[in-house]
């Protein structure tokens, strides 16, 4: 590493590599269902299309947007998309995608989050981000710095994201219990792991070594205000996305809610969401 070099940049270099494996696997996995995406069922998840609202005639960039199912949802509801992701694999596999459902005015760039400023050079009505998003960032302040300069006057920020309280928690217990084993605070160095899969089905990676940080709740919620937008809301939920824990419940609904038994229900949240404005 030169004396220059952001000390951050080997551990992007090797979750980008994760992450180009993993493109292929998940595009081709029953979680993702991109049969069902094809055909209009795979759908955001009820928190969002209820606190985003209509997105009609609105420009919106997400992100960290993957391979761009989400952000073709919200083109498909109205909106004007642009997706972001550090992943070339998964950015042309997100233009291949918005050919195949017919969305012509949908654009996917490469590039790191934090050097979204200096690519895209426009302001947003919408700027989203969701769902296993933040982890992958080192520096939240930094972050919303960002993702602040790039709201139009007027606009809003909108996150709907793992809590970082169940990030603390010890997901490979098989007694049920609730166990904190991981740090809740941003720290300068990160979390590392290695796992042989990915979050879906498929084959095992090649690229197994992973690198996470977790941000507290606070950490986050003043790095968005002091970054100069108005906090509109910020909410706790009591369901995920996935199934976080060995032993969480289906619940049935749409996007594979998973939730805690009853006894745990209220004992810890598992997402998070806000939305703040900037100021016109």
């Amino acid at each position: 590493m030169t004396a220059n070099q952001d000390p951050n940049t080997p551990y992007f270099d090797a979750n980008r590599a994760r992450w180009d494996e993993a493109v292929a696997i998940h595009a081709a996995s029953e979680s993702y269902d991109m049969a069902g995406f094809l055909r209009g069922e795979k759908t955001l998840c009820p928190p969002e299309l209820a606190e985003v609202g209509d997105v009609r005639g609105k420009s919106l960039l997400h992100l960290q947007c993957h391979f761009g199912m989400d952000t073709l949802n919200w083109a498909r509801l109205g909106a004007t998309v642009t997706g972001l992701d550090f992943s070339e694999a998964a950015v042309e596999q997100a233009r291949s995608l918005a050919e195949q459902v017919g969305v012509t005015s949908a654009r996917f760039v490469q590039a790191n989050v934090y050097d979204a400023p200096q690519v895209l050079h426009e302001q947003f009505d919408i700027v989203y981000t969701a769902i296993g998003a933040l982890c992958w960032l080192p520096d939240i302040r930094r972050w919303a710095s960002i993702a602040a300069a790039l709201v139009r006057p007027g606009g809003f920020l909108y996150v709907y994201d793992g809590h970082p309280m169940r990030g603390t928690l010890d997901d490979e217990r098989d007694d049920g219990q609730l166990v904190i084993q991981h740090p809740y605070f941003e720290t300068e160095k990160p979390s590392e792991w290695d796992s042989e899969y990915t979050y879906t089905d498929g084959p095992p990676l090649k690229n197994q070594k992973a690198f996470e940080w977790n941000h507290g709740l606070g950490e986050t919620v003043s790095a968005v205000i002091d970054a100069g937008l108005r906090l509109d809301f910020l909410h706790e939920h009591r369901e995920v996305s996935w199934k976080a824990l060995p032993h969480m419940l289906d619940t049935g609904a749409a996007r594979n809610a998973w939730t805690l038994p009853p006894e745990q229900r209220d004992n810890c949240p598992l997402m998070f969401s806000l939305k703040a404005t900037k100021p016109a």
